[in-house]
């Protein structure tokens, strides 16, 4: 699955399933689902259910399992995407008009029943009223999306990867993070010593985050006036006693707090470069579809 501006290829949706002994032919597949529930879980999040039988195929390789989201324009019912769902569905999205393609955002798999054929999908509301944030909460029983999901475990859609031999793990992330690290605490084996720093907008943004690892979570409520957005975290994330033994972390969030944790925990804490899994998930002042504008005129120009 791609990153949050990069690409990723799909299979055919109406291609016959393969036999069981086969994998398939592309580990994602295209889901054309209607909007069954929506539930507002705190100030910041809203969790949106999505349904359609061909959802009983969407399998998920770990944690913070990525999928891709198509969301219709204002005006439009259905997302609008290329006829063909072949490897060459992003060039193909890509050469749309923009002011007519479908919304694409890449999201976490916040939970999945394949019995049910449900996928949740939970929606970090930020003040800027994006695109995404305006249809979670406009959504619907009956509104119709797209996703690009994984129909195999191994599909490359998944950071969370501790090697053997890890003894203790970081957790950090801001709301925009809080499904993979709730679906990641509650699929650890139990016992398992984990530091978790999770930054929220609101007090009531702390979710509970079921666990039988030996979990120490740290909330920490952001000050909305606070000039330097990575302050606070990292003042607490310097503050955390690290336990002894092999670490592994994994940050997601804002880019530039992520990356600035990962320049503390590299450089005053010692913590080895490949023992760090990072992500941003976002980048405050830049939407999603910029970053894949910029990531397509670097690769232009390279």
């Amino acid at each position: 699955m791609p990153t949050r501006a990069t690409e990723r290829r799909s299979a055919p949706a109406d291609t016959e399933p393969p036999e069981a002994s086969e994998p398939p032919a592309s580990p994602y597949a295209f889901f054309h689902p209607r909007v069954v529930r929506v539930r507002r879980l705190s100030p910041s999040l809203v969790r949106v259910v999505l349904h359609c039988p061909e959802l009983s195929g969407l399998v998920s390789g770990g944690g913070d399992q990525r999928f891709k989201l198509f969301l219709p324009r204002p005006g439009q019912t259905v997302p609008v995407l290329p006829e063909t769902t072949d490897d060459q569905w992003y060039a193909r999205w890509r050469a749309m008009d923009p002011r007519v393609r479908g919304v694409m955002r890449t999201y976490t798999v916040s939970g999945a029943r394949p019995d049910e054929a449900e996928l949740d999908v939970d929606f970090a509301l930020h003040g800027d009223l994006g695109p995404a944030s305006r249809w979670a909460q406009a959504a619907r029983p009956g509104d119709r999306v797209s996703v690009l999901a994984p129909v195999a475990t191994d599909n490359g859609g998944v950071d969370f990867r501790p090697p053997a031999g890890t003894d203790w793990m970081l957790l950090t992330g801001d709301e925009t993070a809080l499904p993979a690290l709730a679906s990641i605490l509650a699929g650890l084996p139990a016992g398992t010593r984990v530091k978790a720093l999770i930054e929220v907008a609101h007090p009531e943004d702390r979710l509970p985050l079921p666990t039988t690892a030996d979990a120490e979570v740290t909330w920490l409520v952001r000050d909305p006036a606070a000039p330097d957005r990575t302050a606070g975290v990292l003042a607490a994330l310097a503050a955390t006693p690290f336990p002894a033994g092999t670490p592994y972390a994994w940050l997601a969030g804002e880019a530039a707090c992520v990356r600035a944790q990962r320049r503390h925990l590299t450089g005053e804490r010692g913590m080895p470069r490949g023992a760090i899994t990072f992500s941003g998930y976002w980048r405050l002042g830049r939407t999603e579809d910029q970053l894949l504008d910029e990531a397509a005129a670097a690769a232009a120009g390279s």
